[in-house]
């Protein structure tokens, strides 16, 4: 059930995703779904969950000489979200759902922040111009993956990742490692 959960919601979003569709995906009937999830926002909360090993790798980019940050930040982040599904999916899950519901947004917000800042803490100097740096480097990163993986904006979504990573690492480098 939690699979055919996390794929639908991964790719419909929360709002157009229904308990009855989930059941359907599942092969079971709706009220075994309800029996252990109450509802549709605890069922989205539990699906939302990322494996551990998609955290640790967007934490480890941080590690390294600040040559190449860019491009290790950028792969470990684009390769999470793009090329691995127990990660990619609830994480896109996430990402539609924060279009419509809260609960989903801060869950967004406090993913990013917690993925992005504990690369600062752990490896860079920790103040308010590096975390300003730090947040346009995020939302640039999201942007992609909104372009790429939601939207699907042709010229963003029919590339290969390593052209993705190549520009956006080319980007990143002078916000996360500036001279």
């Amino acid at each position: 059930m939690l699979d055919a959960a996390r794929a639908r919601f991964a790719s419909d979003g929360y709002t157009a995703t229904t308990i009855r569709k989930i059941a359907a995906d599942a092969g079971v009937d709706a009220a075994l779904v309800m029996q252990y999830f109450t509802s549709k926002d605890e069922l989205f909360a539990t699906v939302l969950s990322v494996p551990a090993h998609a955290l640790t790798r967007m934490t480890d980019a941080w590690r390294g000489p600040e040559a190449g940050i860019g491009e290790r930040v950028a792969r470990a982040f684009l390769d999470v979200w793009g090329n691995d599904p127990t990660a990619s999916e609830p994480l896109l899950a996430m990402l539609r759902g924060a279009m419509a519901t809260e609960q989903a947004a801060a869950q967004l917000r406090d993913f990013i922040e917690d993925r992005l800042l504990i690369g600062v803490v752990a490896h860079l100097r920790d103040d308010s111009d590096t975390r300003l740096r730090i947040g346009i480097a995020s939302a640039m990163l999201v942007g992609i993956i909104v372009a790429r993986s939601v939207v699907r904006v042709p010229t963003i979504a029919n590339v290969s990742l390593e052209s993705i990573v190549s520009a956006t690492a080319t980007a990143l480098q002078p916000l996360l490692a500036p001279e």
